[in-house]
């Protein structure tokens, strides 16, 4: 399905964190870039906001292929031979042993004692993940106006909200690692501005408000890719699918409530255009027309500033058929291509069924 950019519409992207989930995410822009969906908005947070800069900034001129090769060289080959239950474990075990060269390293070394690191604010300096950014991103490219490319983060102090929009400032490597930093996994914070920020994940994982804040006046058809699956069969069995399920909940897709809120906001708006209409039409008193004129810079306002339909909403959504507290955290070769190929297979699926 291709779409062609209009005035009063636009196409959105929006991408989840989700650590090194993320590649399900690859997979699925290869398979809408393949469909020639091309998106006037991408806005990520978290991982999402990594795989949002390094597709709208892609140094190469296939941004799927850059995408994609930036994952494979994010993986790791040490446990990749391990059969996939067990790899799982020992992927996660390495990486917080010995961190990743190209994602993060222990901030006192390798290994990393990180049982006697308990009284440090993170555990991990991810200085090597902006290296590795520099390698993929073109940020001339990324700060050009299409496609515009929002990121989101948290401000440690204030508990905000805080968003990067590139047609608002000028994005830099440290805006992205500031949409990256997930405390629960030990990583760093960054500065930026005067502010200490985290992960915009906090706060909410999927950053569709943010795209519906940043041009609230054009009506949107989204693309959303969804890794952690909002419904389960079955009960958790013990504590640690306890806690799997639970962080599944907290950062699964959201939006239903921000859908419906700006259909009704939009209604609100063309309601208040009908009676504007006629009050301008009719015969109005002298001291009518002074509240009519007194009002009518606010009409304009809200007019030219709230009123967009989410049109349209198509989900990817990952699916589980294991448990595993940690997946997030494993970053093997053999995960990282299996998710891929599952991100393209499940978005394949999901545009015949909306075709």
């Amino acid at each position: 399905m291709d779409k062609e950019t209009k005035s009063d519409h636009e196409l959105v992207l929006v991408l989840q964190g989700g650590g090194s989930l993320g590649a399900y995410e690859c997979g699925a822009f290869k398979t809408l870039t393949k469909h020639n969906i091309q998106f006037d908005v991408i806005v990520g947070t978290s991982i999402g906001a990594v795989n949002a800069s390094v597709i709208t900034g892609s140094k190469e001129d296939d941004a799927a292929m850059n995408l994609e090769n930036f994952w494979l060289g994010l993986a790791e080959n040490m446990t990749s031979v391990i059969p996939e239950f067990e790899r799982a474990y020992f992927s996660t075990a390495y990486a917080s042993i010995w961190g990743n060269p190209r994602v993060a390293l222990p901030i006192y070394g390798i290994p990393n004692p990180w049982l006697f690191s308990l009284n440090q604010p993170f555990l991990y300096d991810n200085t090597p993940l902006k290296e590795t950014l520099t390698e993929f991103i073109d940020f001339k490219k990324l700060n050009r106006k299409h496609p515009r490319v929002i990121l989101t983060s948290v401000d440690i102090m204030e508990g905000n909200a805080v968003s990067f929009d590139s047609e608002k400032v000028r994005i830099d490597v440290d805006h992205i690692m500031a949409s990256a930093g997930y405390p629960f996994y030990g990583i760093s914070w960054t500065r930026k501005d005067g502010r200490y920020l985290w992960d915009g994940s906090l706060l909410s994982n999927t950053p569709l408000r943010e795209a519906i804040d940043a041009s609230p006046i054009l009506d949107k058809d989204v693309y959303l890719v969804s890794l952690f699956p909002r419904r389960q069969e079955s009960l958790p069995k013990n504590m640690t699918e306890s806690w799997h399920r639970a962080r599944d909940i907290m950062h699964s897709d959201k939006t239903e409530h921000n859908v419906k809120m700006s259909k009704v906001i939009s209604r609100y708006v063309d309601i208040i255009k009908k009676m504007h209409d006629l009050l301008q039409k009719a015969e109005l008193d002298k001291k009518s027309m002074e509240e009519m004129e007194k009002l009518e810079s606010e009409y304009r306002k809200l007019a030219s500033k709230r009123g967009a339909i989410i049109q349209n909403i198509v989900r990817i959504e990952r699916k589980e058929n294991t448990h595993f507290l940690l997946e997030d955290a494993d970053f093997s070769l053999s995960k990282i291509k299996h998710l891929i190929e599952e991100g393209k297979r499940d978005a394949e699926y999901v545009l015949k069924q909306t075709q």
